[in-house]
């Protein structure tokens, strides 16, 4: 699979974040900040599964129907995925 520029610079983003949250955590910033930073970083990586797993799907989706066979098993594999990531 391809990736696009955009999703790079959405995880370039979270890489810059959890730096953020290190230099936090080397100030001693008070918890609940640093809690609610790593909050938004979980929240960023799961919306980052997001677009994989549905860019993913829709490829193999098309390549199923160009094949002649019913995407199913492939849905199921991409929800299985999206599942675990949680």
């Amino acid at each position: 699979m391809e990736y696009n520029d955009a999703i790079k610079n959405r995880l370039r983003r979270l890489e810059g974040q959890l730096r953020g949250v290190l230099s936090m955590m080397e100030q001693e910033k008070d918890c609940r900040d640093v809690v609610t930073q790593l909050s938004a970083i979980r929240s960023a990586v799961d919306r980052a599964i997001g677009v994989v797993v549905a860019s993913n799907l829709e490829s193999c989706i098309r390549m199923e129907l160009d094949k002649g066979n019913q995407p199913d098993h492939v849905i199921k594999e991409a929800v299985e995925m999206l599942v675990k990531s949680r």
